[in-house]
């Protein structure tokens, strides 16, 4: 209920935007030359900057930890935080993921090529302690173990659809896994594999999954979508949220990613 409430305050500011001078006032900006960021469940937000280095502040501003190790696969790629207390870094090149404990030192190193997984670009962490990946190759979602072993898979997706899923992100959220496919949309499935739904929300950016609640924006609007029901809201963006080269809710308010660097914002 909670994690609705949130989508729906930020969603009729938005609306409120379109229409108004802003209600939202910024809490404060962090100046940098940043490539992207995420928030957490607590407020704490990772940022990484152009050379690759990750940074942790907490819901104060204040460094948590600094991760410097980024060179050493590649392009960092993708950054999971679901869980507040252990970071999941993603090296789509290497095939690798890196997971960090709270202050970012490294606990473990998971080489998903001994599982014989080379195509991949959607991992993410379970509600169990361990990650979901999905194996473009074998068009298979699978769970894999901190220790890099394969723990489930589900049926090879080829012969579920015509075209099957390329999933860019993937959330376990509310007791289901959701994969996110910019050109086929949202496939939702249980913790056994097995697809739930099919949601034809095509194109979207900054994608999130909040509870029952799918959210993003796409052609200048925010959009959310509530599951199992007809509830789907629009608003306009106001330019500078329109422009944000990235946009995140969070519990403490909504970050965009600007040129000037990463800033937070909260209703009035």
């Amino acid at each position: 209920m909670k994690s609705r409430f949130i989508v729906l305050f930020i969603f009729l500011g938005f609306q409120s935007l379109s229409q108004t001078d802003s209600p939202f006032h910024l809490i404060r900006s962090i100046y940098g030359d940043f490539t992207g960021f995420t928030a957490d469940n607590l407020g704490n937000l990772f940022l990484l900057t152009r050379n690759n280095q990750l940074k942790k502040l907490d819901a104060k501003g204040d460094s948590m930890g600094v991760y410097n190790d980024v060179r050493k696969y590649g392009k960092l790629y993708s950054i999971d935080v679901s869980n507040p207390f252990k970071t999941l870094l993603f090296y789509k090149d290497f095939r690798t993921v890196i997971v960090l404990d709270r202050f970012l030192n490294i606990v473990n190193t998971i080489d998903l090529r001994k599982q014989n997984i080379f195509q991949v670009r959607a991992v993410a962490q379970s509600y169990d302690n361990n990650v979901w990946v999905f194996d473009e190759q074998e068009s298979k979602l699978k769970k894999i173990g901190e220790d890099g072993k394969l723990i489930s898979e589900s049926a090879d997706l080829r012969q579920v659809f015509a075209e099957a899923p390329v999933p860019t992100r993937i959330f376990d959220q509310n007791g289901f896994v959701h994969l996110y496919d910019p050109q086929r949309g949202m496939y939702i499935f249980d913790y056994y594999g097995s697809l739930k739904i099919n949601i034809p929300l095509l194109d979207w950016k900054d994608v999130q999954v909040i509870g029952k609640t799918i959210a993003g924006r796409t052609a200048g609007k925010y959009i959310t979508y509530t599951q199992g029901t007809l509830d789907v809201k629009e608003a306009v963006l106001p330019k500078n949220i329109r422009d944000a080269e990235i946009l995140q809710i969070a519990p403490n308010g909504i970050y965009i990613l600007e040129q000037k660097g990463v800033s937070l914002y909260a209703l009035q």
